[in-house]
């Protein structure tokens, strides 16, 4: 979108009417940017793909460039905890500072640290929100744990912790996916 590409000012048109990008025109995007030459040693899909078509068309996609995934990381994390972590994000309506109540609260309560705008909530970070999105992805997106642990592709890393610790955890996990490519 960025580069003002025909491919991303179409993916444009439905993320700026809130919808989502149709499953082909992301393999599209997805196969355009692997063509491009910084993704010739390797690249990481991040929230792609959700559902088993949408694998299915990426490993088509990837077999067409004789390309392959080479693993697949999932961070594990209790439902709770992510409906705390995602629940209690702020957002400032000013400067679009983040802040979180529990994890980087801001000095005073509802007001931005840095221009002291004021602090809202994101719809989509709503707790009823949060919740639905986790019944979402246990319908459609848990089965890919399945699909790529078949593969021998699949590996969980514990995403509870400090970030440092679970940064730790997945550059070891990529490491490893890397020493067996």
């Amino acid at each position: 979108m960025r580069n003002k590409t025909a491919l991303g000012v179409q993916a444009k048109r439905y993320m700026d009417q809130g919808t989502l990008v149709p499953d082909d025109l992301v393999i599209k995007l997805i196969e355009e940017r692997l063509g491009d030459p910084d993704a010739a040693k390797g690249f990481i899909l991040d929230g792609f793909p959700r559902t088993l078509a949408q694998a299915e068309a990426l490993r088509a996609m990837l077999e067409r460039n004789h390309l392959a995934i080479d693993g697949v990381l999932a961070l594990v994390v209790p439902d709770q905890e992510i409906i705390k972590r995602i629940s209690g994000r702020r957002t400032c309506k000013n400067c679009g500072a983040m802040y979180h109540t529990i994890f980087d609260p801001p000095r005073n309560v509802g007001l931005c640290n840095k221009c002291n705008g004021e602090l809202y909530q994101r719809d989509d970070d709503a707790e009823d929100t949060v919740k639905m999105r986790l019944e979402v992805y246990d319908t459609q997106t848990r089965l890919l744990l399945t699909y790529y642990q078949d593969r021998g592709l699949l590996k969980r890393v514990e995403g509870v912790g400090s970030l440092d610790d679970v940064r730790r955890r997945m550059m070891a996990a990529v490491a490893e996916v890397r020493k067996t490519a």
